[in-house]
């Protein structure tokens, strides 16, 4: 059975981090620097070559990258919260600075439904569990 995490590349990952820490609740766990690894090049040392935080109870790792990043469509995090003041908590905190592409509100499913790019170019998609009657 594979164990899914999703790695992040990023032109700042020690930001970004952070800011998925404040919006969605959560800490770093760990960071490694270029400058610890064995013959690392000064250039680079304080770049992240690897990071791993807890946010909004999910594990990510990140990365800074070396090349542009180039935000895609292709790929969507998405969220379901227990609880509907959870979901648009999280919504408000991840669209700041980003833009709204469809805004948090009752689904044909009976849940909140939204989805957001953040202001890194991540896409996110939020929602809320449906309970059952």
């Amino acid at each position: 059975m594979a164990k899914h995490t999703t790695y992040i590349l990023s032109e700042d990952a020690r930001s970004q981090a952070e800011f998925y820490t404040n919006a969605l609740g959560g800490e770093v766990l760990s960071i490694m620097t270029y400058g610890q690894l064995p013959d690392s090049n000064d250039a680079i040392k304080d770049k992240v070559v690897h990071l791993s935080l807890v946010a909004g109870g999910v594990n990510f790792f990140m990365t800074d990258a070396f090349e542009p990043i180039q935000t895609g469509n292709n790929i969507n995090l998405s969220l379901e919260f227990a609880t509907e003041d959870e979901a648009r908590e999280a919504f408000t905190k991840l669209s700041e600075g980003g833009k709204v592409k469809h805004p948090l509100e009752p689904a044909f499913w009976g849940a909140l439904h939204g989805q957001l790019e953040d202001k890194f170019g991540v896409l996110w998609m939020i929602s809320n569990e449906v309970k059952q009657n």
